[in-house]
């Protein structure tokens, strides 16, 4: 997932991808823990791209207090 796309996207649709990419780390530390995660490199991309739709909301919510 890249940037331009998020930037495509709406408030609310990052929020629900938010959502699902939060759920997606939880489960990925639990599998960690009892032994059965397989791709250990996936945490590392779903911390990123939560990272990324954090900062995407963040500009997002600059600009419209900007316009105001």
């Amino acid at each position: 997932m890249d940037a331009q796309e998020l930037k495509s996207k709406t408030p609310d649709q990052l929020k629900e991808q938010l959502v699902a990419l939060k759920k997606e780390a939880f489960n990925l530390r639990f599998q960690q823990a009892t032994g059965q995660l397989e791709n250990t490199a996936r945490m590392r991309t779903v911390r990123r791209d939560v990272a990324r739709v954090k900062t995407i909301l963040n500009q997002k919510a600059a600009d419209a207090a900007a316009a105001n």
